[in-house]
């Protein structure tokens, strides 16, 4: 099955399945998840743990062994598998075997990033839906990262005052490992006490983080100020622009053919699904974005993703991070 992180709490105290599977990019959340799920398997007897990560010099083969062991002296184990690029390539056919056969003794931790699309359409994955459990972990949106930070502040005891929560989030919004590590630094330094903006003033360095991805999203949901602060984050760490403006151009031409082609009466849900968009958060920001957005402007933004490209490459006068901060003026005209 599919479950969230929300209800993943639930899931284990109905009991444990043989294979979890936790992918994702965002480091903080995925290593909670697994904790959770590590707690709830030691609870159970699982003790032993055995990692791999699933690299080009793995073997597969020795997995296999590993699984198909009987575990010394009836010790149950836990076997974690780290699969950096999201992809099971010649482990398909392990994890298969697993699912077919689940051993009573072990059970299997998939530790992945954000699952390769394809791997969604593969036997394993499959036999996984039904004898596994599979958890999404999505970052957190934007819109959200203040509310998540009151919560998580809230649970360590924290009194963060209307004014300090607004600080906090601009300063470590997008970074949530360093969010947790402020959270835990402040609850020493401030023993109880109700925290202001002075305190954060002094106590919080900007850690704010984002990546293209994130630009990409604020631009199509035409969010100016907001994507005008990411711009001036991303061009001074350095970022090159190539990359988020390959997401950008597609975005804007799925749009576009959406609003002229033979696919304009079709739901845009529907649409997008097709068409492999499958994050919710970016699936919500295309859908808002072609009810806002006319054919117009859609051209314009895509005449202006050739003049950041030139930028880009040298071939122009203007900094690439200037042509990106007329499409967001653009964007949300």
């Amino acid at each position: 099955m599919k479950t969230t992180l929300g209800q993943l709490p639930q899931i284990l105290r109905k009991g444990l399945a043989p294979v979890y599977l936790v992918s994702g990019d965002e480091p903080l959340l995925v290593q909670e998840c697994c904790d959770q799920i590590r707690g709830a398997a030691k609870e159970a007897g699982f003790h032993d743990r055995l990692t791999f990560h699933a690299d080009q010099q793995l073997n597969w083969n020795t997995v296999a062994d590993e699984l198909s062991a009987m575990s010394l002296f009836s010790e149950r184990r836990r076997i974690e598998i780290r699969l950096p690029t999201g992809k099971l390539g010649d482990g398909r056919s392990v994890l298969e075997r697993v699912l077919q056969q689940p051993p009573e003794d072990i059970i299997v931790l998939l530790i992945s990033a954000r699952l390769d699309a394809s791997e969604t359409r593969r036997k394993w994955y499959k036999e996984l839906q039904s004898k596994g459990v599979h958890v999404p972990v999505w970052p957190v949106d934007a819109d959200k990262f203040s509310g998540w930070l009151q919560q998580r502040a809230s649970n360590k005891g924290l009194n963060l005052t209307r004014e300090a929560l607004a600080m906090l989030a601009e300063r470590l919004e997008g970074n949530l490992l360093a969010a947790s590590q402020e959270l835990d630094r402040l609850a020493l330094l401030t023993d109880g006490n109700a925290i202001d903006e002075v305190v954060i003033e002094q106590a919080v360095q900007d850690s704010s983080r984002f990546n293209g991805f994130e630009l990409v999203t604020e631009l199509i949901s035409g969010r100016a100020p907001h994507a005008g602060k990411m711009i001036g984050v991303l061009q001074q760490e350095g970022e090159n622009p190539l990359g988020l403006l390959a997401v950008l151009s597609r975005d804007l031409n799925l749009l576009l053919e959406l609003k002229t082609g033979v696919n304009r009466t079709e739901n845009p849900t529907a649409f997008f699904k097709k068409r492999g968009v499958f994050q919710p958060q970016r699936a919500r920001a295309l859908e808002q974005a072609a009810r806002r957005l006319n054919p117009m402007q859609l051209h314009e933004a895509i005449k202006l993703c050739s003049q950041i490209d030139r930028a880009a490459k040298g071939f122009d006068d203007l900094s690439p991070w200037h042509y990106l901060r007329d499409m967001s003026a653009l964007l949300a005209a």
